[in-house]
C-alpha cells in the first residue's frame, strides 16, 4: 500500500509548516466576513495559525492576516478572534490533559 501525503500549511506568524489538522484556519468568506473555521471546509480565501496565543499575537502586530487574506482587518475583528483563540486554547489544553491522563 502506498503511503497517504499528509497535506502541509504554513503558520502566518511564525511560518513553521505542520500539517493542516494542526493548525486553525481563519477564513475571508467572499461576503467578506473573518472567522475562525474550525472544519476547515468553509469558502473563501483562508489563512493558517498555530494554536499559539504567541502567535496570534505576532500575527497580530505583524498583520498576517492582511496579508494573507488580502484584506483589510479591523482592530473589533482582532478583539473577536482573539476572544475566539483564547477560548479554543483553552478546549485544546482541556482535551490534552483529559487524553493524557488516560495513557498513564
Amino acid at each position: 500500500m502506498r503511503k497517504r501525503r499528509v497535506p502541509l500549511r504554513k503558520c502566518v506568524a511564525c511560518h513553521e509548516m505542520q500539517s493542516k489538522r494542526e493548525l486553525i484556519r481563519v477564513v475571508r468568506s467572499p461576503e467578506g466576513d473573518i472567522a475562525i473555521d474550525l472544519a476547515g471546509k468553509k469558502p473563501g480565501r483562508g489563512a493558517y495559525l498555530c494554536g499559539k496565543a504567541a502567535c496570534f499575537r505576532l500575527a497580530k502586530k505583524s498583520r498576517a492576516f492582511e496579508r494573507a487574506l488580502k484584506a483589510t482587518v479591523q482592530p473589533e475583528i482582532y478583539d473577536r478572534l482573539e476572544q475566539d483563540f483564547i477560548q479554543m486554547e483553552d478546549q485544546f489544553i482541556a482535551q490534552k490533559a483529559a487524553s493524557g491522563d488516560e495513557d498513564e
